[in-house]
């Protein structure tokens, strides 16, 4: 005949993670210890599924546990069960890794464009100015004496128009004038458009 052996006794069940995070809050290390090898697991296979880099989950899960410990005098057992708060402070902490690994890729990747961009042929540049500055000239020789000299002080001086009329010793009207017929020369001397 054979015998059913039953078990009787208290049944073995995990910890209560509610009385490990309250004894937590109070600095009971071995408490926490003990909240640390119970949820620890759950932590990193959630944030190993978030990052997929081995070394970086095991470093946000340290971060993640080090956070359960500042905060554990926080967690409030009417909101929730511990390990889905943990795992909560897990997942935010796992995007925001996400978040912050792509920010420095963007911008490592926009350093990366700037030093690749074509770069500016100096001497092309200087020549350039040089022949502008060589066509300005030419134009305002075309001018006639009083309006190159109404376009000098007012353009390479610096004059406001009644400045260069005092300075002139000519009616304002007469600045406004000379200024207008002497860059209407110079437009048309450069070729610029209205």
């Amino acid at each position: 005949m054979n015998s059913v052996v039953h078990l009787s006794g208290p049944q073995r069940r995990g910890p209560d993670l509610q009385e490990l995070v309250a004894k937590a809050a109070f600095g009971d290390q071995d408490a926490f210890g003990r909240l640390y090898d119970a949820v620890a697991a759950p932590v990193f296979g959630l944030v190993r599924r978030v990052l997929r880099d081995p070394a970086q989950s095991e470093e946000v899960t340290q971060e993640v546990m080090l956070e359960v410990w500042r905060n554990a005098a926080r967690y409030r057992p009417e909101r929730g069960e511990v390990l889905p708060w943990v795992l909560t402070m897990a997942h935010r902490r796992a995007v925001d890794r996400v978040r912050s690994v792509q920010a420095a890729a963007d911008r490592e990747q926009k350093v990366a464009a700037r030093e690749h961009a074509p770069v500016f042929d100096e001497v092309a540049e200087q020549v350039e100015g040089r022949l502008e500055r060589e066509q300005v000239r030419r134009c305002l020789k075309m001018l006639t004496e009083i309006q190159r000299e109404s376009v000098t002080l007012a353009y390479y001086r610096g004059y406001s128009y009644p400045q260069v009329a005092e300075l002139l010793a000519v009616p304002l009207g007469t600045v406004k004038t000379r200024m207008r017929d002497g860059l209407i020369r110079l437009r048309d001397c450069l070729g610029v458009g209205t």
